[in-house]
C-alpha cells in the first residue's frame, strides 16, 4: 500500500540577503581566495544564485572572478 504524507504546511522560506550588497562591495577580487571557495562546491563547480542567495549583479562579479582565478590557479 502506498503511504500517505501528513498535511504538514510548508513555512515560507526566510528571503536570502546578498552578503555583498550588506556590506556594499562594489568589486570582487579574484586574488581573494577564501572567498571564493565559499561559493563553489567540492567539486569546483559554482554555487548558483538560489542557493547562496547573491543578487545577480554580485553573481555576474563573482562567476568572473571564480574563472580568472582558476585561469591563475589560485582556486580549484
Amino acid at each position: 500500500m502506498q503511504q500517505r504524507r501528513s498535511n504538514r504546511r510548508r513555512q515560507p522560506a526566510k528571503p536570502k540577503i546578498c552578503r555583498f550588497c550588506e556590506a556594499k562591495v562594489t568589486y570582487i577580487d579574484f586574488k581573494d581566495a577564501e572567498i571564493l571557495a565559499k561559493f563553489q562546491t567540492e567539486k569546483g563547480k559554482i554555487t548558483p544564485r538560489r542557493i547562496t542567495g547573491t543578487c545577480p549583479d554580485h553573481q555576474k562579479m563573482l562567476c568572473e572572478a571564480i574563472k580568472r582565478a582558476r585561469v591563475l590557479s589560485l582556486v580549484y
